[in-house]
């Protein structure tokens, strides 16, 4: 299996792998197109189990000449979570652990495969436009790959992720605006300069790199099919890519059975996508985002209307949740499962915990859920939900105090 060409997702229009991420014909979004896999099923399986314990093992599904990367990524922990389960009162679920790539977050895996790319094809200065994660995993990899990078943001952006990015010496353009006027520039200078940015110019190959969470989950399942997928929804691109590895995956014989049933999380202050899917609509209208899930916070979402579709197809749905139920999600997910997650991840498990409510999810079900961020790079969010209890330095303090929280438990 190799990359041909890149194909418009709408009138299927082909252009040659370089950088171009539009149709000149319909003005729809490219993707990559691949030939069929030359090898049979059981060869393909045996390459990808002898290959590296990162995102190369997958090199045969991904649009790559030299399947390799500076910052290796990927091969991330799948944790069984009982007690989330018990809790929850589902039968079996399952966390995918993002928050241990070197960035903490799932973007590694995307800007993996689109800097490998990018310096295929020439390039010599990478960029982006981010929300925070994408920022520093671009300054991170760029760093270890030598290359200079420039990461827009919007300037409200929590202070954790942008002192990490200027950590890796990126140069850091805070934006006075929300992601989309941040978007809107970068494909502007995009235009002008010669630069990769990964999520504009060079977007069809970063995209892929979101197929290899699902190539792990299968393979980490015992090359099985989970019964549902439950992952957070910002521009639609890593939602949509999850259902497109298990596609392939099962097109080369690796995996039989159905898509998952696709559940998509977003946050109700930024909704296009869960408002479209309930209004049954095949387009998002654009909205102006206002939660503190600022990586989801993504109010024209260029993959929005295929997320919705997905959720359509596969029997799933797309749910929005609070800011005070992102909280609770935060803290459930940590207090059953020890794994401590941003507000993206907060989202995810909330809505996990709506689906379970609503009884929508049988308990015979498989469930993965995407975790796709660290909680340490969205720290105030959980500021002021736990009480800290100041003692003197002897026991009988601790005692007495111990003796008053106890009165206060019951």
């Amino acid at each position: 299996m190799s990359a041909e060409a890149l194909k418009c997702k709408e009138c299927a229009a082909t252009y040659p792998l370089d950088a171009h991420y539009v149709c000149e014909r319909c003005f729809g979004p490219l993707e990559v197109a691949y030939t069929k896999p030359e090898l049979d099923a059981a060869e393909l399986k045996r390459r990808i189990q002898g290959g590296p314990l990162n995102l190369w093992r997958y090199a045969d599904f991904l649009p790559v000449e030299r399947p390799q990367s500076a910052l290796p990524a990927g091969m991330t922990p799948l944790v069984r979570a009982d007690r989330l389960a018990e809790r929850l009162g589902l039968g079996e679920v399952w966390v995918k652990n993002e928050t241990t790539n070197p960035t903490h977050s799932f973007k590694d895996r995307v800007v993996s495969v689109a800097l490998r790319r990018s310096v295929e094809l020439g390039f010599e200065t990478v960029a982006c436009a981010s929300t925070g994660n994408l920022a520093n995993s671009v300054a991170a990899h760029a760093a270890a790959a030598g290359l200079p990078a420039y990461v827009f943001i919007p300037a409200n952006l929590e202070e954790e992720k942008i002192l990490a990015t200027g950590a890796y010496g990126a140069k850091v353009v805070a934006v006075r605006g929300n992601y989309d006027d941040v978007n809107r520039l970068c494909m502007e200078v995009s235009a002008e300069r010669p630069w990769a940015f990964v999520n504009v110019n060079v977007r069809p190959y970063y995209a892929e790199g979101s197929k290899t969470l699902a190539f792990e989950i299968a393979e980490q399942l015992g090359w099985e099919l989970p019964s549902r997928i439950v992952a957070p929804i910002a521009s639609g691109s890593l939602f949509t890519k999850l259902a497109r590895g298990f596609e392939e995956f099962t097109d080369a014989g690796l995996l039989s059975g159905e898509l998952p049933v696709m559940n998509g999380a977003q946050a109700q202050g930024c909704s296009p996508v869960a408002e479209a899917f309930a209004e049954n609509r095949n387009f998002c209208r654009p909205v102006k985002p206002d939660t503190i899930a600022k990586s989801l916070a993504i109010g024209n979402p260029a993959d929005g209307p295929y997320a919705a579709d997905l959720a359509r197809r596969t029997g799933g749905a797309v749910d929005a949740v609070t800011d005070d139920e992102i909280r609770a999600g935060i803290r459930l997910l940590a207090e059953t499962t020890g794994i401590f997650t941003e507000t993206a991840g907060g989202v995810t498990t909330a809505v996990l915990a709506k689906l379970a409510a609503r009884g929508d999810i049988d308990p015979s079900e498989r469930v993965v859920i995407c975790i796709t961020g660290d909680g340490l790079k969205t720290i105030d969010t959980v500021r002021g939900t736990f009480a800290v209890h100041e003692i003197e330095p002897t026991v009988e303090a601790f005692e007495a105090g111990l003796e008053t929280e106890l009165r206060a438990a019951v």
